[in-house]
């Protein structure tokens, strides 16, 4: 499964598991090399393991520096037919309705001849926070896109407030990548994992050029992370 340790991940997997249709071998994950945090979500790579171990499935790490797209799908045919060489036929998702990306992963997995399994998939997004939210899930905002929601959201726990409070503009899910979250119990947890929020620092979103360099967009355009430090 490809593990992000966000909201969604944790219920994609939980109904995994309550379907009964798949093993789920190894939870995978992409870290980036330099800073050792996931990359996206700026969780730290040690908290990443404490999810794993309170699950009970192994976790392999996908490691990238360069934050290419060349990297990135190079990196991933490597696990790809490394998982295939076990005898893996299947990758699971978590995504819920952004076509482009589910037709990339597709397109991507084909070259292995694996196949995308996507258990969210067109699911009403609001509703799969109320189910998320009433099944015990607990999870907390680790990063957020300054362009849809500030500073003061970065660090919130995921609740019905939450819900209630969210802007129209933003979905339930923040499945435009309005945020993302880090999930610290639940059902799937044989024990919570101890978390607590700490420095909260803004990064101007960096923009690709066709020479492979980066260039900055305006300040206001960028993430905003909230540390969580390994407790």
């Amino acid at each position: 499964m490809c593990w992000s340790g966000g909201k969604d991940s944790a219920l994609c997997l939980h109904k995994v598991f309550e379907e009964k249709e798949f093993e789920v071998k190894y939870l995978l994950t992409t870290i980036n090399e330099n800073y050792k945090r996931v990359s996206m979500h700026g969780v730290r790579e040690e908290l990443i393991e404490k999810q794993a171990e309170s699950i009970g499935i192994p976790l392999v790490k996908m490691y990238v520096s360069e934050g290419s797209n060349a990297e990135y799908e190079s990196k991933m045919e490597e696990k790809l037919l490394q998982f295939k060489m076990e005898g893996i036929e299947q990758i699971i998702f978590g995504d819920i309705f952004l076509e482009d990306l589910r037709k990339y992963r597709e397109n991507h997995l084909a070259k292995t001849g694996m196949r995308g399994v996507f258990p969210l998939w067109k699911k009403d997004t609001r509703r799969l926070l109320e189910e998320f939210i009433a099944l015990g899930f607990k999870t907390i905002i680790c990063c957020t896109n300054n362009a849809f929601l500030g500073k003061d959201w970065a660090g919130k726990i995921i609740d019905e407030k939450f819900l209630f409070a969210l802007p129209s503009s933003v979905d339930a899910c923040g499945e435009n990548g309005e945020f993302h979250t880090f999930c610290f119990d639940g059902p799937l947890f044989k024990k919570a994992i101890e978390v607590k929020t700490g420095e909260k620092i803004f990064k101007t979103l960096e923009i690709k050029t066709s020479h492979d360099s980066f260039h900055s967009s305006s300040e206001s355009d960028g993430f905003w992370f909230c540390d969580l430090p390994d407790s």
